[in-house]
């Protein structure tokens, strides 16, 4: 084939992504126009948040620093596997309302609809938290609370105007937003590295001194022994886990993306790059420079005077970057109040798809924006903050790519063709359903404690665990849908367009590219 034909080849096929995905005849559907670097940078983001800077004080405190490892890194092996089983599926199948749409054609209609508004609800619910994490942040600089309900105001305009303008200018903002991101926890793990060592300007050699005094674990709440360091460790699982909310962003996001069995897989395999680097080497960072003893680590400020990277540069001696962290912090914020509102409004567009709510949600404008979906979903900004758990929703998402797995076997189909597959199946899912059920389960373990009760924290916990089984039920008993068979599940319809739109990237012409082309 010639230089010209490839190049009208590469157009043809560019100019075909670019057409709207039609979920149902005669309807506009969503455009794809979430680009590689927006698919890897929208991935890197949902794993950078502001559990990593803020969230690691209160797991350092109750667990210490090897406890506060060992958490981080059994909760990210758990969010690998739940992202390597929906990433294949996501990878083979990437269309509107992702893992929503998958467990109608995998499981059955009960399972799609539970899960659908269990990911809504957590996602719309999570919104007005992030916009007011946003003016506590900008309370770090101008102390006057006041003020509070306008920075509220100035966030939510700008986060709605980003999603207006559609899923292009979404990515762009994401892509932004987390290379601000990248770029602040890279910066502190490096100074990390240079304090530990002896580098800063107080020139003290920290090494292992905390690891020795007070100690690689905490007492939790004064408990001895084994059993105290133990619940300490605990504790720390659970808040790592809300750390991890917002890694399956990337596949709900699929619908929108341009050459998809291309760049999904590309942000999938590199899961466990970011968890490592980021996550399990912030963390042992975090352990060496702060004691958990320290009495910064439990302020309840919300900036980043609570941060345990602000607390060692402190203790370091060195002024002006607390300030520089805390815009990171706000940054974060935004990207996540950015993020909240595109994925549940993409949930609620997908739930609408699946007849599994009104058939309004799913109209579009021209540029492919479910403009009722949005509209709908940026009024629940105006509500104030009420807790939330996704847990239950990341085991549901294995259970589904479980049925997808046994669909796959039994029609014959090689998985080694798939766009992406995980050799560790079906192990990394079940150990997936039954790492996030446990976690899930027993996240609000603290209140059983003697003296520990607290009815909003129970609910908080509980309320969406219990609120799942008899949504599941209720839509069962309504849709009498029966579970999908292994041999009658659907692995063809939708195939022949995402082929159309599927097509091989020129290879990097130099060292710079390929460099780029690795990271994202």
């Amino acid at each position: 084939m010639s230089t010209g034909e490839k190049d009208n080849k590469l157009s043809d096929v560019e100019s075909i992504q670019d057409s709207p995905y039609h979920g149902q005849p005669g309807e506009q559907g969503l455009v794809r126009q979430l680009k590689n670097r927006h698919i890897a940078m929208i991935s890197i983001g949902g794993v950078i948040g502001t559990g990593l800077f803020l969230g690691t004080a209160g797991a350092l405190r109750n667990g210490g620093p090897v406890g506060l490892i060992l958490g981080y890194t059994v909760i990210g092996t758990i969010c690998w596997s739940v992202m390597v089983s929906l990433g294949e599926m996501v990878a083979y199948l990437p269309i509107p309302g992702g893992h929503i749409k998958l467990a109608e054609r995998f499981v059955d209609r009960a399972l799609s609809f539970t899960m659908g508004w269990n990911y809504w609800y957590n996602w719309t619910i999570i919104l007005p938290a992030e916009l007011s994490a946003a003016a506590i942040l900008i309370n770090y600089w101008d102390r006057n609370t006041k003020l509070n309900a306008a920075w509220i105001t100035i966030c939510m305009v700008v986060v709605i105007a980003i999603n207006m303008c559609g899923a292009g200018v979404y990515g762009e903002a994401e892509f932004i937003f987390a290379s601000i991101k990248v770029i602040t926890i890279v910066g502190l793990i490096i100074l990390g590295i240079v304090l530990d060592l002896g580098g800063g300007p107080n020139h003290d050699r920290i090494g292992f001194r905390y690891w020795k005094n007070p100690g690689p674990f905490v007492q939790y709440d004064g408990i001895g022994g084994a059993k105290g360091r133990f619940l300490g460790w605990w504790a720390v699982m659970s808040q790592a886990a809300f750390s991890f909310i917002g890694t399956e962003i990337v596949a709900i996001a699929a619908g929108e993306a341009k050459n998809p069995r291309r760049n999904l897989p590309k942000a999938i395999r590199r899961v466990y790059i970011r968890i490592l680097l980021f996550y399990i080497g912030g963390t042992i960072i975090i352990g060496l420079l702060v004691p958990s003893t320290d009495d910064r680590l439990d302020l309840a400020s919300g900036d980043a005077a609570s941060s345990p990277f602000v607390i060692a540069i402190q203790n370091a001696g060195i002024k002006g970057l607390p300030s520089v962290i805390n815009a990171a912090l706000l940054t974060s914020a935004w990207s996540a109040a950015s993020s909240d509102l595109y994925t549940s409004s993409r949930a609620l567009y997908g739930l609408s798809l699946a007849g599994n709510a009104p058939k309004i949600f799913s109209k579009t404008l021209k540029n492919g924006l479910p403009i009722v979906s949005l509209l709908f979903c940026s009024a629940f900004a105006l509500l104030s903050y009420m807790g939330v758990t996704s847990g239950s929703g990341r085991v549901f998402n294995c259970i589904t790519y479980l049925r997808f797995y046994s669909g796959i076997k039994a029609q014959g189909i090689d998985r080694s063709t798939l766009p992406f597959a995980s050799k560790l199946q079906p192990f990394a899912a079940w150990y997936g359903v039954i790492g996030c059920f446990v976690v899930c389960f027993f996240s609000g373990f603290a209140v059983f404690i003697n003296g520990h009760w607290a009815t909003d924290t129970f609910v908080t916990n509980y309320l969406p665990l219990m609120l799942f089984p008899v949504l599941y039920v209720g839509s069962k008993l309504y849709y009498k849908d029966p579970v999908k068979s292994s041999d009658s599940m659907d692995f063809v319809s939708d195939i022949k367009e995402i082929e159309s739109i599927t097509w091989d990237e020129p290879p990097p012409k130099n060292k710079l590219e390929a460099f780029w082309a690795w990271l994202m």
